[in-house]
């Protein structure tokens, strides 16, 4: 809208008669989603502070520990993983990530296998060492304030689909729709690399799981249980899919309208979807104003609108 509208006044211009109104409305708006997303960008910050290595031994931390181990038992039996493949994380605390080991196959895990890094990929506590991609998991943290587990794994049918460069559809299946949603795939890396665990960055505050090219699958949640949710619901409907595509006949798809009422299901079940945002960020605003430090006050606001303008109207007029 904002570079239709410059177009326009720039036309106008051109005629002789800049419609100054229309010009600060679009710089307004403008200036208005930057800093709608400096805050976001703020919020996402990571708030670091010295490890806490006493968090390893609590009740808390123990509980985790056996779902960790019980969600890597399910990866192995539904054939997700292999050998010593997959890592399961779960972040405890503000600088504090449980996490599976390297070389355990994920059926084998005890909760004495565990450890503990910080966010920079250091080990705090734990006998084995940790998992070699932990690196990918800390980024996910860092980036997305919602994430509290991350799940990575290779269920075939789904890892079919990041091997040929492809993302399923969408609008199919209901679950799939309110459990996962919009899926993304990651350019390949090296797996283990700082590279490698910044691929995702583009993609995980749009999506809760993301393919990863030539590898499998990684997907976060609020809990370690619920990240593996995905991943079967991932898998089944890669699977469901294959299935179709052998059929012969074309696939029918949810109308727009059904979509509208499985996406209003989603926010009533709390799980978050980046297709929420703009509607989120208009009640913030209307709610909240300009709470964030980082937001001007109104009229700070208004004499920066009003500058710009200014030097946008000036450019219009030697343009024209």
């Amino acid at each position: 809208m904002g570079t239709d509208g410059l177009k326009l006044a720039t036309t106008n211009s051109a005629r002789g008669a800049i419609d100054r109104g229309l010009v600060e409305h679009i710089v307004q708006r403008v200036v208005r989603e930057c800093l709608r997303r400096e805050e976001r960008r703020e919020l996402r910050k990571p708030v670091l502070q010295d490890s806490d290595a006493s968090l390893f031994s609590t009740a808390a931390a123990q509980s985790i520990k056996e779902e960790i181990c019980a969600v890597g038992r399910k990866l192995w039996m539904r054939q997700f993983v292999d050998g010593n493949g997959g890592n399961i994380s779960y972040r405890i605390g503000p600088n504090e990530v449980l996490c599976t080991p390297t070389l355990i196959s994920k059926y084998d895990l005890t909760p004495a296998d565990i450890c503990m890094v910080d966010l920079d990929g250091n080990q705090i506590a734990g006998d084995k060492g940790r998992t070699t991609e932990i690196l990918m998991h800390l980024e996910i943290y860092k980036e997305v304030p919602e994430a509290k587990s991350v799940v990575h794994c290779h269920p075939p049918h789904a890892t079919a689909y990041a091997i040929t460069g492809r993302v399923p559809p969408n609008l199919i299946i209901p679950e799939f729709e309110i459990f996962v949603g919009k899926v993304a795939i990651s350019p390949y890396d090296t797996p283990g690399t700082t590279r490698f665990a910044q691929s995702v960055l583009p993609y995980v505050r749009q999506s809760n799981t993301v393919l990863l090219a030539n590898h499998g699958v990684v997907c976060w949640a609020d809990t370690v249980t619920h990240a593996e949710w995905y991943a079967e619901v991932l898998e089944t409907y890669c699977w469901i899919l294959t299935l179709a595509g052998q059929m012969g006949a074309p696939i029918t798809h949810i109308s727009e309208d059904k979509g509208a009422e499985l996406m209003a299901t989603k926010r009533s079940l709390g799980i978050p979807d980046a297709r929420f945002e703009p509607e989120e960020l208009a009640e913030k605003d209307a709610h909240s104003g300009a709470a964030c430090g980082a937001i001007p006050s109104d009229a700070d606001l208004d004499a920066l609108v009003a500058s710009i303008t200014d030097t946008v109207i000036k450019e219009l007029g030697e343009r024209a």
